[in-house]
C-alpha cells in the first residue's frame, strides 16, 4: 500500500464513527480534521470532498458490520445456524454500542435517499448485496437438506433485512430495544414457520 493509499485508509476508519453516528449533514469538516488530526488540506488532497468521505467511510462501516457477522457464523456448522447466529448477532445489539453506533444502513439510508446521490447508490448496493448474500445462504441449506424446497428465499430474506432495519431504527431511534427484540422474535417464527423443515 502507497502512502497515500495509507493516509486515505487512515481517514476512512478514522471518521467512519462520525459519520455512522452524526450522518452526513452533521458531520463537520471539523469532526474530520478533529478526527484525524490532519489539515484540511491533507483530507481533501485524498478526496475530492466530504461526501466522497463520506461513502468510504460508510463502505467502511459495512464492511465492519460483515465481518463481525462472518465471525457469528463462522462458528455455525449448519446453515440454520448460520442464520440463527445472524438473530443473536443483532440481538447483543441491544446491549453493546460497539458497532460504531448502529447499522450503517438504518442510519444512512434515509439521509442519503433525497440528498446525497452517491451515497444513496452505496446504500442501494449494500441492500442488494445483503439480499442476495441471504438468497445464496437460503439455497446452500435447501441444497444441504436442511430447509424447505418449497420456502421462497426472495421473501424471507427481504422480511429479514425489513424486520431488522426497522427494529434498529427505531430502538436507536426511541432508546427502547423493545422494537429489536419484538422484530428478531418475528423473525425466529419467519424462519420456523417458513424455512426450517
Amino acid at each position: 500500500m502507497s502512502k497515500a493509499e495509507q493516509t486515505r485508509a487512515f481517514i476512512i476508519a478514522r471518521t467512519a464513527p462520525i459519520f455512522n453516528r452524526k450522518g452526513i449533514a452533521g458531520t463537520s469538516l471539523n469532526d474530520l480534521t478533529a478526527a484525524t488530526g490532519l489539515s484540511k488540506g491533507a483530507i481533501y488532497g485524498n478526496f475530492e470532498n466530504k461526501d466522497e468521505v463520506a461513502v468510504a467511510a460508510f463502505e467502511y462501516n459495512i464492511q465492519q458490520v460483515l465481518a463481525e457477522i462472518r465471525i457469528w457464523q463462522s462458528r455455525e456448522a449448519t446453515f440454520r445456524g448460520k442464520f440463527e447466529a445472524l438473530i443473536r448477532f443483532y440481538r447483543q445489539m441491544l446491549h453493546q454500542d460497539h458497532l460504531f453506533y448502529g447499522c450503517p444502513i438504518a442510519n444512512t439510508i434515509t439521509e442519503a435517499d433525497d440528498t446525497h446521490s452517491l451515497l444513496n447508490a452505496a446504500v442501494k448496493k449494500s441492500v442488494i448485496f445483503w439480499q442476495q448474500s441471504g438468497e445464496r445462504l437460503v439455497q446452500k441449506g435447501k441444497d444441504a437438506g436442511e430447509f424447505r424446497i418449497d420456502a421462497n428465499a426472495e421473501h424471507i430474506v427481504s422480511m429479514l433485512f425489513v424486520l431488522i432495519e426497522g427494529g434498529l431504527l427505531l430502538s436507536k431511534g426511541t432508546g427502547n430495544g423493545d422494537y429489536l427484540e419484538n422484530a428478531l422474535k418475528s423473525c425466529e417464527n419467519l424462519l420456523a414457520t417458513q424455512l426450517y423443515l
